[in-house]
């Protein structure tokens, strides 16, 4: 029997990124993702829109770089799998469904941190060059003025 766990999200972030670190050294970065969805109930033709608040977690150099370029109200893509924790409190049973982000990518311009870059990209940009990730398959006068001469070595 065949077993998949994916989730593919597209949302913007309730609240700014915790960052936290495991005692190993591990970074785990959680944050709050509001998804919408829009429909139109049959009998009243009235459009109604829905928002589904969900928890994510992410671990090491993706939870670093989210943390780094992302605030409250950035626009995110999210692909990851559903995780479930369950807990005694006070001799209650208490669970939780959240979600853990093992891809992303940016889809607005918030925060100065470019547009649409995955999160390998972004982290790679971030550790190579010390800057912020650029627009993925945009030209560099799109946010960094006039083009670059592609020539240089570096």
């Amino acid at each position: 029997m065949a077993n998949l766990n994916k989730v593919l999200l597209i949302g913007r972030l309730t609240r700014d990124p915790e960052s936290r670190s495991t005692p190993g050294g591990t970074a785990v970065v959680t944050f709050g993702l509001a998804v919408n969805r829009t429909f139109t109930r049959k009998d009243s033709g009235e459009k109604v829109e829905e928002t589904c608040f969900i928890d994510v977690e992410a671990w090491g150099r993706t939870g670093e770089t989210i943390a780094r370029y992302t605030r409250k109200g950035r626009q995110l893509f999210v692909e990851g799998r559903l995780k479930f924790d369950s807990w005694e409190r006070d001799g209650q049973k208490r669970s939780k469904l959240s979600v853990v982000a093992e891809n992303f990518q940016f889809l607005d311009a918030g925060g100065g941190a470019g547009g649409a870059a995955s999160g390998a990209a972004a982290a790679s940009a971030d550790g190579a060059a010390g800057r912020a990730p650029a627009n993925v398959g945009a030209t560099p006068q799109d946010d960094y003025g006039p083009p670059v001469d592609d020539d240089i070595p570096f």
